[in-house]
């Protein structure tokens, strides 16, 4: 499978992901550089946002994402891979669900659960291996929730932290869903319906729910 190639989803050769990248493009920086700073850059440039679910195809489109200031775990996913694929880096998605334990309370008001489902990270081929990175949570976030913002160091997983700065759980690992060669918007959908179905029968027939 080729991770370097432009989707439709991970649309690179675009106007709004090549402005993203352009200053790396020129960088005398290593692969390794490249994507730690990519990293940081989705990771706090787009507010974390779990409360707007779009079932259309095209929201999950790299460049429209880049438009935005804000978006899921998913949305964050999907930019950076485009920007790592757009600098020559192969990356992937990868999908799992989690179980947040802190500032819950408007989470289960919500989605009537504190269970996040699917949960989206990236895999990044570096030195000849496959590393995974989360790069939803923006560090303003972290310090607002009393959490060390999730770095990246190139050589090794950045998956989401097991406690906060006091030593409580903050977010637990339920389910691996696996990588995948493109973003899997049936999969998404279906799995979104499957966990979140009063969501879904409250707002039936709506393309947008905002939370």
């Amino acid at each position: 499978m080729d991770y370097l190639k432009a989707t439709y989803y991970y649309d690179y050769d675009t106007v709004e992901v090549q402005s993203i990248i352009a200053e790396f493009k020129v960088s005398n920086l290593t692969p390794k550089e490249k994507a730690k700073a990519l990293y940081i850059k989705i990771r706090d440039d787009w507010r974390y946002d779990p409360y707007h679910i779009s079932l259309k195809k095209e929201a999950y489109k790299a460049s429209g994402v880049a438009k935005k200031s804000s978006g899921h775990c998913l949305d964050k996913s999907v930019l950076l891979i485009a920007c790592l694929r757009g600098l020559g880096i192969p990356a992937r998605i990868h999908l799992a669900k989690v179980k947040n334990h802190i500032a819950v309370e408007r989470l289960i008001e919500k989605f009537g659960t504190n269970e996040l489902t699917p949960h989206g990270m990236i895999n990044v081929y570096l030195d000849g291996k496959w590393l995974k990175a989360s790069p939803a949570f923006n560090k303003a976030l972290c310090e607002k929730c009393n959490v060390a913002p999730l770095e990246f160091d190139g050589e090794n997983d950045s998956v989401f932290q097991e406690f906060d700065n006091k030593g409580g759980v903050f977010m637990e690992y339920l389910e691996d869903y696996g990588h995948f060669d493109d973003m899997p918007f049936e999969f998404i959908l279906t799995n979104i319906k499957e966990h979140y179905s009063d969501i879904f029968k409250k707002y039936e027939g709506l393309t947008e729910i905002r939370l």
